[in-house]
């Protein structure tokens, strides 16, 4: 079983263009799976968004937070309620394809815990967002001690021991990378 875990904060137009794409890809997956939405706060109608796409798909469940606490905390706060055997997290803005989640379900099956992959492009980042990220990436690198992917971004699939190791951890600073 897999839930897909996606934070949004005044995210109400790409919300339209992203659920669709995304049910399309839940329905041609041979797992029962199931989308909770987490609002972080949003000020424009992301909620009001996320409630008709709730209404018209049985799939998703919806999860409010009182104020904007940031992308992290809100996806920790969502993957505190999977209870499934995987979780994937997603962008609500849609830059990163749901097409991937059939692979990253099939190397969960092949035996892997945690599946993610580096961004192959960043479309509709300016070149002062793709040149920080870069460079971001590289300083990070340098300074830890831990092998930390380019590019990799949000996206990754999580087994259940994962989950419970995180739920372990309750720094309110998360770098999730």
């Amino acid at each position: 079983t897999l839930t897909i875990v996606i934070a949004a904060y005044n995210e109400q137009a790409a919300l339209t263009a992203m659920h669709p794409r995304l049910a399309k890809v839940l329905d041609g997956l041979d797992v029962a799976a199931r989308v909770l939405y987490v609002d972080d706060g949003s000020r424009d109608g992301t909620w009001e968004q996320l409630r008709l796409i709730a209404e018209a798909d049985p799939r998703v469940s919806l999860l409010r937070l009182a104020r904007n606490f940031g992308k992290e905390l809100a996806l920790t706060a969502g993957l505190d309620l999977v209870q499934d055997d995987a979780a994937i997290v997603l962008d609500a803005d849609g830059q990163v394809p749901p097409a991937l989640t059939p692979a990253f379900v099939a190397q969960a099956r092949a035996g892997y815990v945690l599946v993610s992959r580096p961004r192959s492009r960043r479309e509709g980042e300016t070149w002062l967002k793709k040149l920080t990220a870069a460079g971001f990436y590289r300083v990070m690198r340098r300074l830890s001690d831990t092998n930390i992917p380019r590019d990799t971004g949000d996206f990754r699939l999580m087994s259940r021991p994962v989950l419970v190791a995180l739920r372990q951890l309750r720094e309110r600073q998360r770098f999730r990378k």
